[in-house]
């Protein structure tokens, strides 16, 4: 059975559940990181020297890194719609994927600004800084990437969808005022009609 370590509510984390839960496999998931620890044991440490979430291990396969995971994942058990088999669909997915760091860069300071952090203690300006930056991102490069698409490589969900899914999430749930980007409104709705993002990751941000 797939094993994944992590907890539930890292966006990293998320990543892998939402495309074991896509795909419907049994797997077993264990806290690690943060409050549970575990992750500088050196047990973990075996697994993954950067002493991060989320890990995997199939049937003695070990691997970490979360978009690494979703690929893995994806092209073992769903090639030709999760995994594209077409060349050029697959480096459009793969391609968003990688772009999603672009987007948690810019979105770090306000998540952990509002959401981990007490309210005497933000850094204002960080967060103002970041929700700008988001903003900007989002409005300059995926709502005009959307245009006339269900999802991020045309009609058809992908693993290009899942980890800018996840990092969308935060931002459409972090509490501030965001600008009206009606294709990438239209793209987060259809994730939300998935029953497996709504359970892992369109959860109350902690």
């Amino acid at each position: 059975m797939l094993r994944i370590w992590g907890r539930v509510n890292s966006v990293n984390v998320k990543k892998a559940l939402w495309a074991a839960e896509e795909l419907g496999l049994p797997y077993e998931r264990i806290d690690a990181g943060l409050q549970f620890g575990v992750t500088k044991t050196p047990e973990y440490r075996g697994m993954n020297p950067n002493s991060l979430v989320p890990t995997i291990e199939d049937d003695g396969f070990v691997l970490w890194e979360s978009h690494s995971i979703v690929r893995y994942v994806a092209a073992k058990h769903a090639a030709g719609t999760l995994w594209p088999t077409d060349l050029r669909v697959r480096a459009d997915a793969e391609r968003w994927m990688d772009w999603a760091f672009t987007f948690q860069n810019a979105m770090r300071d306000v998540f952990w600004g509002l959401i981990r952090t007490p309210p005497e203690k933000r850094d204002t300006k960080a967060i103002e800084a970041g929700a700008k930056r988001s903003a900007e991102l989002l409005g300059a490069v995926l709502e005009t990437a959307l245009a006339g698409k269900d999802y991020l490589t045309g009609r058809n969900f992908t693993m290009g969808d899942i980890p800018l899914g996840c990092e969308v999430q935060r931002w459409m749930r972090v509490p501030l005022e965001r600008p009206r980007l009606p294709n990438v409104e239209a793209w987060f709705e259809r994730l939300r009609a998935r029953p497996a993002f709504l359970k892992i990751v369109d959860v109350p941000l902690t």
